[in-house]
């Protein structure tokens, strides 16, 4: 019987974190991108609490618990912004945002 080590997990955590870079670089829809972003600060949630345990650390966790509060705020900010460019073009792709004047 196998056993999972924190290569695995380590090797997981990389392979999320380049689909995440993969969905932010290629697609042109805002959630998408969004939602990108999460996987990758997920894989990296990963790596921390792999980290934590192999070494017998909680720090590890509690930057875990960090990157899950600027998370929660990044999603409420991102979805903010997005309603309001969509109440202010009525599209959500990423290519008409380019061209905004301030």
């Amino acid at each position: 019987m196998t056993t999972i080590t924190p290569a695995h997990y380590l090797a997981l955590s990389a392979l999320l974190f380049t689909i995440g870079i993969v969905g932010v670089l290629t697609r042109k829809n805002v959630f998408i991108s969004i939602m990108s972003m999460e996987l990758m600060l997920n894989a990296a949630n990963l790596a921390f609490i792999t980290f934590a345990r192999n070494l017998a650390d909680p720090a590890g966790q509690v930057f875990v618990l960090f990157v899950i509060a600027v998370a929660a705020a990044e999603v409420s900010v991102g979805l903010a912004i997005i309603i309001a460019l969509y109440r202010m073009k009525e599209n959500i792709n990423l290519d008409i945002f380019t061209r905004l004047k301030g």
